[in-house]
């Protein structure tokens, strides 16, 4: 975090503003092919490509968001490659993250049972330093294709408790369905934890975003704490 001030001069009268900025680690993890690399593109040049590439290694993107009139926060966006042999060097990617986003495809049930082993990873090898976990989101991805399992839509209130999510999203990277929601809310929780407060006074039970397009309610449990 850096401050940066700012001094006007009005009729003779100086007053000076402090201006934050704040710069923090976000991990994107997941299995290959999941969509990974296609929310950030989403995320920070508002676009979508249909070509498919694999992540190989570790790729980096820079988001920039106006907080507030007096904060500016960079996202400095790890997008690490889902193949196996990387998984065996994660302890240096995770070194110093601030939050997680954890990617699956909700059309393969097997990247669901993945992503669990990716959070069991992250949790394993970086923390706050308050000891808490690092909070992450869980995505639902590629929400706009056919073949959604419904059954496992269910399945994911119960699946964040017991892995330690703040909450989930469906989110199609293609037609930019809820990429900046799931954003604002891993960057809220960023900025709660970076600021000393208690995460026990500010949980947030039973927000509810909009997911998939057809539907009208949708359901993200944020279930993120301490894990006891």
């Amino acid at each position: 975090m850096s401050l940066s001030m700012q001094v006007d001069h009005n009729m003779g009268r100086s007053s000076v503003s402090i201006c934050t900025d704040k710069l923090f680690k976000v991990l994107v993890i997941g299995d290959v092919g999941v969509g990974k690399s296609s929310i950030i593109l989403r995320y920070v040049n508002k676009r979508f490509n249909e070509t498919y590439k694999a992540s190989i290694g570790v790729d980096f993107s820079l988001k920039t968001i106006e907080w507030d009139a007096k904060t500016v926060v960079r996202l400095q966006l790890w997008d690490i490659g889902g193949q196996e042999r990387f998984k065996k060097m994660t302890r240096v990617f995770y070194k110093e993250a601030m939050g997680a986003v954890v990617v699956f495809d909700i059309t393969n049930r097997s990247t669901l049972e993945a992503a669990s082993e990716w959070k069991q990873d992250l949790d394993s090898k970086v923390c706050l330093d308050s000891g808490c976990p690092v909070p992450a989101v869980l995505l639902a991805n590629k929400c706009d294709m056919t073949g959604r399992d419904r059954d496992l839509v269910s399945s994911l209130d119960s699946f964040c408790k017991a892995n330690s999510f703040m909450g989930w999203f469906e989110t199609s990277a293609k037609d930019n369905i809820n990429i900046d929601e799931a954003g604002a809310l891993l960057v809220k929780q960023m900025m709660l934890c970076d600021t000393g407060l208690s995460n026990e006074e500010h949980r947030w039970d039973g927000i509810k975003v909009n997911q998939a397009p057809e539907e009208s309610q949708s359901q993200a449990l944020c279930c993120w704490g301490p894990r006891l």
